[in-house]
């Protein structure tokens, strides 16, 4: 995926070009070179989000101020709309300042709004228009959402998912869903056999954000789900449940074929150095033993326990082995971790901690010091 720095450039002179010429092939009133030079006008200065504001501000100033009429011009823009170049990842962003538009102009005309959002959809994910009127118009919303889950176009179908993920990154977050995912359920049961992955991976990931207000929800939904489950059903259930895995959450592991409290010794968990300074690196070795006669399925993450501000510690999970162990079979791992300065974590000194983790469940822990 782009950066953000990239990302903000797929809102650049072409793509205001593009909008613009659109607009002009749809209304012979529409100012062409003012729009143009307007947007470009102090553009290079701000960010993606900035940027798409920026466009909405002087668009409303060049096309109808009735939005109705608006909304006819916006429901042919795809018979004029110009896609750019299929090799730029970026050309789909022009139409996202189109999209987000009709939610901040076309507020009090839901009905209408909805229709528009429909039909943009496809061009850039109408995700994060959407997410006024569901706060602001509820049931003409909610309603759409249901309708919009059985539509032919796959487009569409995600939108229905989409639109209403509790914790859409960059989008407004649906409280009322944070709180109370239930009406979410009758929109994702509509699309958790879809045959589009692209559809399944949004119900995957709505599901993935109910978890994180409400484990046991998702979990009991998946558990409902997974009763002759489909190859689709079991992939969702599969990606929905990551944060939970991640967890360690004891009552995802057996919903995902791992096993139910596992019977299992850990018999060393070593470091190779007992200090490190920031910018280096820790190695583990660890040994563990099956103390069942059955095979077992088994997670193994491993938790660093980072000293924080105030001398506490939060853990930060990791990937390190899905396996099945035999009966009595012993198994060996080793992994090397490097702590480097990185924009997303603040290291502070002090004594730090791995912990193995098996289904969730802690085996053990070793400390070493790191030092700035």
């Amino acid at each position: 995926m782009a950066s953000q720095m990239l990302m903000k450039d797929g809102l650049n002179d072409r793509a205001i070009g593009r909008i613009s010429g659109a607009f002009k092939s749809l209304y012979a009133d529409f100012p062409e070179q003012r729009f143009q030079e307007n947007c470009l006008d102090g553009l290079e200065e701000l960010e993606l989000k900035q940027r798409i504001q920026h466009i909405i501000t002087v668009l409303h100033q060049c096309l109808p101020t009735d939005f109705k009429k608006t909304a006819k011009l916006l429901l042919k823009l795809k018979t004029v709309w110009d896609y750019g170049d299929a090799n730029d990842p970026l050309r789909g962003f022009a139409a996202w300042a189109v999209t987000d538009y009709v939610a901040e102009h076309g507020l009090h005309h839901p009905q209408k709004s909805l229709q528009v959002l429909e039909y943009l959809t496809d061009m850039f994910s109408s995700e994060f228009a959407i997410r006024p009127f569901i706060i602001h118009h509820y049931d003409i919303s909610y309603k759409q959402l249901l309708a919009w889950s059985e539509h032919k176009d796959e487009h569409v179908r995600r939108l229905a998912s989409e639109g209403c993920r509790p914790r859409l990154p960059w989008g407004i977050r649906l409280q009322q869903f944070c709180k109370d995912p239930q009406p979410l359920v009758a929109v994702l049961e509509k699309l958790n056999n879809d045959s589009s992955e692209y559809v399944r991976r949004s119900v995957a990931n709505n599901l993935n954000d109910i978890a994180k207000d409400h484990p046991e929800f998702v979990i009991n939904l998946c558990q409902k789900w997974s009763k002759g489950a489909s190859a689709h059903t079991q992939w969702i259930i599969k990606h929905a449940t990551r944060t939970l895995v991640k967890a360690g959450h004891p009552e995802v592991f057996s919903l995902l074929g791992y096993t139910k409290n596992p019977k299992l010794r850990l018999d060393s968990l070593s470091v190779n150095k007992l200090g490190i300074k920031l910018g280096e690196s820790i190695s583990f070795d660890l040994a563990l033993s099956s103390e069942s006669n059955r095979a077992q399925k088994l997670v193994i993450d491993y938790a660093v326990h980072h000293v924080k501000a105030n001398g506490k510690t939060t853990a930060k999970v990791f990937k390190l082995k899905t396996l099945n162990v035999a009966g009595g079979e012993s198994v060996a791992l080793s992994k090397t971790q490097m702590f480097k300065p990185i924009s997303t974590r603040k290291y502070y000194a002090g004594i730090h901690s791995i912990e193995v983790l098996v289904n969730g469940v802690g085996l053990g822990r070793v400390d070493f010091n790191l030092q700035l």
